[in-house]
């Protein structure tokens, strides 16, 4: 089991409250963001942001729509400095990545990832293997995933969780990162393929398997926010909120805004929850 990494100094800042206004999970150009790079930081300035995270998605091995070339590493860290020496007196910028973890062999904790210069690391799960034993995307929209579920997995929603959460286990046992990106995304769209699925009792006990894993492991969770505006919905599931909360698990609050309008959006709602669960 490789060992997850201290937590840096700037969530130590954030988790104790010495940081509030900020955002770590955002996308722009250099993957499946609608708006560049300085229109994001323009609009985290406006927000009331102090500190601001850059987080594209990671290279893979295949070709995607969603993330970042290979060659286009380079020149986004360069986009870093460059925006640092342009606002770096009204906001703190960070050099990120949301790493995808494809399994043992490429994650948070690959030779390639552990050199690059960044501030902070994101680990997430997009990509499943189909039943033909190619990746697959389950993390688009729902109405795009009821299609794949019939083009790559024969209709079997139970393996496409399962293997989820069993990927995302290993992904917690390698280590090396600093956030554990929406862990239970997969949740919003199996619960469009079929509702009801998040009360079934295997599915609750794959959650809190998950729960025991990320407390054991240290690592810090994000609530993430992107689906608040249009689905009412965040990441985890605001249900196991209380169970995170009594567990210690520490947390972060990221918008994974892929919008200049989108920076900030759910981060207010996210956190006057929180606080009606600490006062609770």
């Amino acid at each position: 089991m490789v060992q997850n990494k201290p937590m840096n100094a700037l969530l130590q800042e954030i988790i104790s409250g010495k940081i509030t206004a900020y955002n770590l999970h955002s996308h722009t150009q250099f993957c499946d963001g609608r708006a560049t790079m300085q229109e994001m930081v323009e609009a985290a300035i406006k927000s009331g942001m102090t500190h601001y995270g850059f987080s594209p998605h990671s290279p893979i091995p295949f070709t995607t729509s969603c993330n970042m070339a290979l060659t286009s590493v380079k020149p986004y860290l360069e986009e870093v400095n460059r925006l640092r020496s342009l606002y770096g007196e009204q906001i703190n910028l960070y050099t990120s990545l949301e790493i995808d973890y494809l399994g043992p062999d490429w994650g948070a904790s690959s030779p390639y990832f552990t050199q690059l210069p960044l501030d902070y690391t994101i680990s997430s799960i997009h990509f499943i293997k189909g039943l033909d034993g190619n990746f697959t995307d389950i993390d688009g929209k729902p109405e795009r995933f009821v299609e794949k579920m019939s083009q790559c997995f024969d209709g079997d929603i139970r393996y496409v969780v399962d293997e989820f959460y069993r990927q995302s286990l290993q992904m917690i046992e390698q280590g090396g990162f600093d956030i554990l990106g929406h862990w239970d995304k997969i949740g919003h769209n199996a619960s469009y393929y079929q509702p009801g699925i998040e009360d079934q009792d295997w599915y609750l006990r794959h959650i809190e398997t998950m729960i025991e894993a990320i407390k054991a492991s240290g690592v810090v969770i994000e609530i993430n926010t992107k689906a608040w505006q249009v689905a009412h919905r965040m990441f985890p599931n605001t249900r196991y909120w209380r169970r995170l909360k009594s567990a210690a698990i520490p947390m972060v609050i990221n918008s994974d805004a892929h919008f200049p309008d989108r920076i900030d959006s759910g981060l207010e709602a996210a956190r006057q929850m929180l606080e009606e669960i600490e006062d609770a």
